[in-house]
Formats: structure tokens, sequence, C-alpha cells
């Protein structure tokens, strides 16, 4: 059986491009999301891997579609071919099914593999930066506004790691999670942080005016 899968990121877009592709495909169920690609979770996906079995094959429009990263890509395919499901691109001429599609796919592993890596390097270069200006270690320093709008920034892109993440910014991992959760959303801790810096930049403000006068 073919099985489709489409997403869109908001509702004021349109699934019939995507729709009728699939069913051209010959896909006898498709499945939906209306999420942004970022978000991890996606009940249409969740379905659409539920229903598929060893010998069916879940079908996309776009590669894009269907993963968070390249990397998430990789890990969902592998995690299909585990289970004997195929899995197809339409418009990128991708079929795990075929010689040549492995063959692709294989290749996309290696550049996941790679992109992993960059990460990895540029966090190591994050932390030897900060070392190298004197912080070494001891108490974590506190959070601050712009240390926040970088853990908010970081922490929305699921290839950092919570932990990486508090040690270039220089907190501890508990401090990270009382301001943000996983996906990078504020918590009440952000959002007092946050009114506290405005409400001491206009007071700021109020002084100076008032000095002016």
């Amino acid at each position: 059986m073919l099985i489709g899968y489409m997403r869109v990121s908001t509702g004021d877009q349109s699934l019939d491009l995507q729709r009728d592709a699939l069913e051209e495909a010959g896909c006898e169920r498709v499945f939906e999301d209306v999420a942004s690609g970022a978000v991890i979770s996606r009940p249409g996906l969740s379905r659409a891997l539920d229903h598929a079995r060893s010998g069916d094959t879940i079908v996309v429009w776009k590669l894009d579609r269907i993963g968070r990263s390249l990397a998430h890509v990789v890990q969902l395919v592998s995690e299909l071919r585990d289970r004997g499901i195929g899995f197809r691109v339409i418009t990128g001429d991708i079929d795990t099914t075929s010689s040549t599609g492995r063959l692709v796919f294989g290749i996309f592993a290696t550049l996941a593999e790679f992109e992993r890596d960059l990460i990895r390097e540029r966090t190591r270069a994050g932390l030897a930066a900060a070392r190298a200006r004197g912080r070494r270690g001891g108490r974590p320093r506190s959070m601050t506004k712009a240390k926040l709008k970088t853990a908010m920034a970081m922490m929305a892109d699921p290839e950092n790691s919570a932990r990486d993440v508090a040690e270039q910014l220089g907190v501890s991992l508990s401090t990270l999670y009382s301001y943000v959760d996983g996906k990078g959303q504020p918590k009440e801790g952000a959002r007092q942080l946050l009114a506290s810096a405005t409400a001491r930049r206009m007071g700021a403000q109020v002084m100076a005016e008032g000095a002016a006068e």
C-alpha cells in the first residue's frame, strides 16, 4: 500500500497541490498536518507511521514536508527501513525500494553526519572562545537578557543539545531549563527577566529625562 503524507505550515496554505500529486501517485490513504516544519509533534505523521506495515511505502510530495532537518529525515527513513517500509519523494525522484533510491539516501545519510560534525565543531569552537575570555568554570553565570534571547534561538534548533547550549552560554543546565523549554519557548522566569529588563530601561529613560529638565 502507498500511504501519502502532506503538510503545510499554516491554515492559510492549500494542501490541494500535494493531495493531487499523492493521489496521482496512487496513494490509497493520505494523512495531513498543519504545522511548522520545526514542530516535533505532528499527529498526522504519527498516524501515517502507525498505519504503515511491512511492504508499504510512505510517499511525500517534497522531502521538506516530512522532516525537521536532514538528520531527522535520515533517522525517520532508517526506522522505516528497519520495519520493512519504503519511502518515496515524488518531486525528488527518491524511492528507497529501488537500488538507485537507496544509493541516493546513503548520500543523504553521509551529509547528515557531516552536518552533525559541523554543529559539534562550532559548539566546541564557541566553548573554546568562552574559555579564552576567562570563563573557565566555577559557579555558572546567571541568565541575562542577551543570553536568554540566544538560548531561545539555539534551543529552537533541534540539532542543538540543551547541555551544549548551557555550556556555551555559561549557565547550568537547570538554569537554562528554568527559563526556556526544550523548544526554546520562554517560561515564567524568562518572562520575568524580560519584564524587569524593560522596566529598568524605562526607569533609566525617565531619570535621564528628569535630569535633562
